[in-house]
């Protein structure tokens, strides 16, 4: 009765898997090559991956006794679900715990590159500040500005409260209205309004590097670009290129690739704010999103429907 988690979780909800007698095993570094996920998930009757780890029908035929993917993220993006199903593993997530982390980085990074905060802590810290300056670092002010986001779920949301607060127009785009008090629009009358655009839309092969060069160059000159959903939501390379003179920056807690390898065009772009995927990282977030994880895989174990199935 083995249980295999990808990577060291915060928080003690492990000890519940524990205490039902199950044998849980961890991988404790940082990096899961592909050759020792195989060989560990061998006689797993559960697993709980992270965003990293690809989970196809390869990894599912090596445990040939798997019956549930207890998912440590909200994103499924990473699972081979049609192999799932096929194979009658369950599959679960961790959804609405992370909501408030996500949307308070995802203002952290707009203020960071609107403010051009990073690009002030380094001309401070490289003693490139010897006077004050009325035209030093000028960046924009938010109120006032019209923040578009693409995808309006829960993080969408969260993060549309957040810019009313800062005195921002808000607009949306998603594939159907919602009963919002905010106006939607089509993505094209988005990037063409909005002075700010926030990326809060799932990976799917119809999403796949939604924006691209078209797109990116369809925003209006100056704007923003922030991305905290997912990395192939954006074409790089395309990307790179609008932030040589087109947009005004771009945040992006995700990337694509991920991580982006040293030396990587985007990290030599100043007007560039780069963290590594740590939207989630409130520690209170993150030990909820274990436990959120273990109830589900108990459940399954145990003949329950889990609280958060997708497959």
């Amino acid at each position: 009765m083995k249980v295999f988690v990808t990577r060291t979780l915060p928080g003690k909800a492990l000890e519940r898997l524990k205490e039902r007698g199950l044998e849980v095993e961890v991988h404790e570094g940082l990096f899961l090559p592909r050759e020792e996920l195989l060989r560990k998930v061998e006689g797993a009757i559960g697993l709980i991956p992270t965003v990293e780890d690809r989970i196809d029908a390869e990894v599912m035929d090596r445990a040939s006794g798997l019956r549930v993917i207890a998912c440590y993220s909200v994103g499924v993006d990473h699972v081979d679900l049609e192999a799932a199903k096929a194979r009658g593993i369950r599959v679960t997530h961790t959804p609405g715990v992370l909501t408030e982390a996500t949307a308070d980085l995802t203002l952290a990074l707009l203020l960071a590159v609107a403010r051009r905060v990073v690009e002030g802590v380094d001309h401070a810290r490289e003693g490139r500040w010897q006077a004050w300056h009325p035209e030093l670092l000028l960046g924009l002010d938010l109120e006032g500005l019209t923040l578009g986001l693409v995808g309006m779920g829960r993080i969408g949301q969260a993060v549309a409260k957040r810019a009313e607060a800062f005195g921002m127009r808000v607009v949306y785009h998603s594939r159907t209205p919602k009963p919002l008090p905010y106006p939607h629009l089509s993505l094209e009358e988005l990037l063409g309004t909005a002075d700010i655009v926030s990326l809060h839309a799932p990976l799917t092969p119809e999403t796949h590097r939604l924006m691209n060069r078209e797109r990116l160059f369809a925003m209006k000159p100056g704007s923003i670009l922030i991305n905290t959903a997912r990395g192939g939501l954006v074409d790089t390379e395309a990307l790179v290129e609008a932030l040589r003179g087109h947009l005004f920056g771009a945040g992006l807690d995700v990337t694509d690739p991920e991580p982006l390898p040293p030396g990587h065009p985007l990290y030599a772009l100043p007007n560039a704010v780069i963290t590594p995927h740590m939207g989630s990282a409130g520690r209170r977030t993150r030990e909820r999103m274990a436990e959120m994880a273990v109830e589900n895989l108990l459940a399954v174990l145990e003949g329950r429907e889990p609280p958060n199935p997708v497959v």
